[in-house]
């Protein structure tokens, strides 16, 4: 075994595998990626091209990471069932090991998420867990990705002798354009929209997500906590919630978004307002905007995804998350969900992607 820290992020492309890898490279370690493409990252030192559904292709192309020493397992891909979600999302996380058989690896993370307790996209939220969710929770009955990946894991970890860690981030805070599941970036997208426009800066989600407590993760967060479930022996073999450490009520923060902008705030019409619908002609009036005021010419639906963002806030129950694991083994980061979003939108307004 090597005592070098080499790290392999696969999914460096997306919110969690991009931010977890420049942590890294910060904290000294060597940084190895994998994407389905070649992409040009600038804190990767070796970047691979796989495409982890092709076992072959994935085998050929991941000798390159034979010196690894630690995995950070950041992808998924979602498939037109569930049933095909863990058939498909199995064979890639099994064909990363298998493509890395003969590396000397003592620790393998995967990120998953809240569905490991709210059930898949098939299921969704059709139960009602205890809150806060709590990590020694039981599996949901039927199929469920999250598990099918949690499983490969284990079985990885018995077989090769590795220390193995699960990480439950909630809606994921950061800016990666392009990214599929960013609130963020879409809610600054919206709300720049309805400053052009004169739109109603309305709260588009349930009755239930306005008023009832919930949390975030912000993906600085999420890198430090993989970090520390990296390098601490104590919190080997376990599944961390991973969130800001804050509660908040979307009452309080759909204000704190609209001060940002200089928005009054909507009164909340007492149901869902979706954000696909409401935004069904975005893409026409986001170059209008880009237009105006000399934003970077990205395409609309390259930074707003309007059905996740719809598919958290219009949530019809109480999810927040108990990080009694990590926080009884010592891990302390905190920060403020306020500062998650404002951190955002500044750095929009800076790369000029939305309107100062």
């Amino acid at each position: 075994m090597t005592d070098k820290n080499v790290a392999l992020i696969v999914g460096a492309t997306g919110l969690s595998g991009s931010y977890t890898g420049r942590h890294l490279k910060d904290n000294g370690w060597t940084v190895a990626t994998v994407s389905r493409s070649d992409a040009d990252l600038d804190w990767s030192d070796r970047h691979i091209a796989a495409d982890l559904t092709d076992a072959e292709q994935s085998k050929a192309v991941l000798s390159a990471a034979a010196d690894v020493s630690h995995v950070f397992y950041c992808t998924w891909s979602r498939q037109a069932s569930e049933d095909e979600n863990v058939r498909v999302n199995g064979l890639m996380i099994r064909n990363l090991f298998d493509g890395i058989a003969d590396a000397p690896v003592k620790h393998a993370a995967l990120v998953t998420g809240l569905k490991h307790y709210l059930g898949s996209f098939d299921d969704y939220a059709k139960v009602t867990p205890y809150t806060p969710f709590l990590e020694s929770g039981p599996r949901l009955p039927g199929p469920n990705f999250y598990y099918a990946q949690e499983d490969v894991l284990f079985e990885m970890a018995e077989k090769r002798g590795f220390n193995w860690s699960v990480h439950r981030p909630h809606t994921m805070i950061g800016l990666v354009v392009g990214n599929y599941m960013n609130m963020a970036v879409t809610l600054a997208v919206y709300a720049s929209i309805c400053k052009h426009t004169g739109r109603r800066f309305v709260f588009p989600g349930s009755p239930q997500q306005y008023n009832c407590v919930t949390d975030v993760t912000d993906a600085r967060l999420l890198a430090k906590q993989l970090l520390w479930a990296a390098t601490t022996p104590e919190a080997a073999n376990m599944p961390f919630n991973t969130a800001n450490g804050d509660v908040f009520r979307w009452t309080w923060l759909w204000k704190q978004i609209a001060d940002y902008f200089e928005l009054e705030v909507a009164e909340y019409p007492g149901h869902p307002t979706p954000l696909e619908e409401q935004m069904a002609g975005a893409d026409t009036i986001w170059k209008e905007v880009v237009s105006k005021h000399g934003l970077q010419d990205t395409p609309v639906n390259k930074l707003a995804s309007w059905w996740h963002s719809d598919a958290d806030l219009g949530r019809e129950l109480e999810c927040f998350t108990d990080m009694t694991n990590s926080r009884k083994l010592g891990f302390d980061a905190y920060q403020a969900t306020r500062g998650s979003f404002i951190d955002v939108f500044d750095e929009l307004r800076a790369r000029k992607l939305i309107p100062a």
